[in-house]
C-alpha cells in the first residue's frame, strides 16, 4: 500500500545503519542508500530529543540544494538518555563496559529521530520509549561486547541482540523506536508528508 502511494517518488535512505535499511525493505519500499559523512556534533545546551532532532536534520545538509524534484530524503539518530546524560557511540571496550554498567538496574528513554527532506520542504519527529534493565553482571556486559562489539550503537546495546534478550526487564513504548526507527511514526508522516 505505502509502496503504490510513493511510486511516483525516489527515496533515498542517508544510513548505514542495517536495521534502517531492513525496516524499509520491510514496509516494501524501493529506495537507494547514500553515505554522506558528518561530523556528530550538536550545540552543548540542546537535550534529549533536541539532540536527536539537531542531529536527524544535521544529516541533510550534504544534499541540500541537490535532491531532485521527486525525491525524498531519509536521514535519522538515535541516543540513549540516562537521566540528563546522552549516551553516544561508544569509542572503545572501555568506554562500552562503562556505558552498560551506567545502565544496569536503571530505566533509560533511547529517542529515535527521523528527518523527511524533498527538494520543497523538511519535517522532523521524534518517538522516545523507557527501557529497563535488570542487574547486568560484569561477566554479562564482557561476553556481550566480546560477541557483538556494539561500537556502532548508542548507548554500547542493541536491543535485538543478546544483551536485550537477556537482559531488558520491559519496555514502555516502541520497540522498534530502540532499535533505530519510529516506525508507525515514519508511515504517518511519510503519507502526509507527501499528500
Amino acid at each position: 500500500m505505502l509502496k503504490e502511494k510513493l511510486k511516483n517518488h525516489q527515496l533515498i535512505l542517508a544510513s548505514g545503519s542495517p536495521r534502517r535499511q531492513q525496516f524499509l525493505t520491510d514496509l516494501g519500499l524501493d529506495f537507494s542508500i547514500e553515505l554522506k559523512p558528518v561530523e556528530e556534533i550538536y550545540p552543548p545546551e540542546l537535550k534529549g530529543a533536541q539532540v536527536a532532532e539537531y542531529l536527524a536534520e544535521l544529516k541533510t545538509t550534504p544534499f541540500k540544494n541537490k535532491l531532485k524534484e521527486n525525491e525524498i530524503l531519509i536521514t535519522g539518530d538515535t541516543i540513549v538518555c540516562l537521566e540528563e546524560k546522552v549516551l553516544g557511540k561508544p569509542a572503545n571496550e572501555e568506554e562500552a563496559h562503562q556505558m552498560l554498567e551506567s545502565l544496569s538496574n536503571r530505566s533509560h528513554e533511547v529517542i529515535s529521530s527521523v528527518c523527511l527532506t524533498s527538494a520543497k520542504k523538511s519535517v522532523v519527529f521524534h518517538d522516545v520509549t523507557k527501557v529497563f534493565f535488570k542487574e547486568l553482571t560484569t561477566e554479562e556486559i564482557s561476553f556481550y561486547i566480546q560477541a557483538h562489539q556494539p561500537y556502532d550503537k548508542a548507548g554500547a546495546y542493541g536491543i535485538q541482540e543478546w544483551i536485550g534478550q537477556i537482559g531488558v526487564d520491559k519496555i514502555e513504548g516502541s520497540y522498534f523506536n530502540v532499535m533505530g526507527m519510529p516506525l508507525h511514526l515514519f508511515y504517518k508522516e511519510i503519507l502526509e508528508f507527501i499528500s
